[in-house]
């Protein structure tokens, strides 16, 4: 969690102070100052702004360019003119949520930074639920070791039992599952109180009402709320970009509005780990004949033998054979 009231970190007049970026665009950056809550827009000094581009880049580990991204704790300081901020330091991430670049991209994209739990809202209907991608998600999230959650929203639209009867397969892997309805109230107190005192990102396709849900259970966001698209039933993207957001009354408490996510595609992850990111797999992965079983084809597969008898979900399985051999065929190219 992002400490409040932290002191500033030099002393003297034009000290640094310690904050958070809440949001960015057009290089300037939103950033909170933790010890008053008073928001300021700085840009990157010059430094850094090279380093962000990847020139001299400061890692963060093994192969991690540090690049900027919401959720960032920063020191800022007053430009020695006054009137304009400048970020002069980004501290060290205890934990981040990348995805691959999209488009076709090489590389990976920073999500955001510094976060407790990534929370993945799908909904009930209008848009249909794709579990493939619900999958990919969690994946993305346990590859990040972030623990996850899932919000069902719009259980308006269809039974409760037809909500939990779709999405059992997760609640069996250990998720917590939350259903809830912006339009009628369904589930908000649970959801309120799972989100406050974490950072917390949520994520997942266009149109399954984030925004709804933001305005919903703190009122006065004013998040702009997007048609569904009866034509093609998906949402179509209307959040610009990730936002950090305080919550109201909750000094450590922030949500990360992301843009809504047609496509999710996983990055430095290894064929050979992807099966610890399931957690209904993991119990049965050192009952396996092979120390490097891919439980595929190999004989003395204790993973497909509890697929067999039921223990795990014969779709999630097919959604890891799905995703290895994706990542196998990306690791060729």
């Amino acid at each position: 969690m992002i400490e409040a009231g932290v002191a500033s970190a030099r002393d003297g007049a034009g000290r640094a102070r310690r904050g958070v970026v809440l949001s960015g665009a057009g290089g300037s950056w939103r950033v909170r100052v933790l010890d008053d809550a008073s928001h300021v827009e700085a840009s990157l000094r010059g430094r850094l702004k090279r380093d962000s581009s990847g020139e001299r880049a400061p890692r963060q580990g093994p192969g991690d360019r540090l690049k900027l991204a919401v959720g960032d704790e920063v020191l800022v300081e007053p430009d020695a003119r006054g009137g304009a901020w400048a970020i002069c330091e980004i501290l060290p991430r205890r934990s981040r949520l990348a995805r691959r670049a999209p488009g076709g991209a090489y590389g990976e994209r920073i999500v955001a930074a510094n976060i407790d739990q990534v929370v993945v809202v799908f909904a009930a209907a209008r848009p249909e639920p794709h579990p493939r991608m619900l999958d990919r998600f969690l994946v993305i999230a346990e590859a990040n070791a972030l623990a996850a959650r899932i919000i069902v929203n719009k259980v308006d639209l269809v039974t409760e039992r037809d909500a939990r009867e779709r999405f059992a397969a997760y609640e069996r892997a250990g998720y917590p599952l939350h259903l809830t309805s912006a339009k009628r109230g369904d589930g908000l107190a649970q959801v309120r109180v799972m989100l406050e005192g974490r950072v917390s990102v949520l994520t997942g396709p266009s149109g399954v009402g984030k925004s709804s849900l933001l305005n919903t259970l703190f009122p006065g966001l004013a998040l702009r709320v997007g048609e569904i698209s009866a034509s093609v039933n998906k949402g179509r993207h209307t959040t610009v970009g990730a936002t950090m957001i305080p919550l109201p009354n909750d000094a450590t408490g922030f949500v990360v509005d992301t843009p809504g996510l047609r496509e999710v595609g996983m990055w430095a992850l290894s064929v050979e780990h992807l099966d610890t990111c399931f957690p209904e797999l993991r119990p049965f992965l050192a009952e396996c004949r092979f120390a490097d079983c891919t439980h595929t084809v190999e004989p003395g597969c204790a993973v497909r033998e509890a697929v067999t008898r039921g223990d795990i979900s014969g779709k999630r399985f097919e959604s890891y054979l799905k995703l290895r051999s994706e990542l196998e065929e990306a690791n060729f190219q």
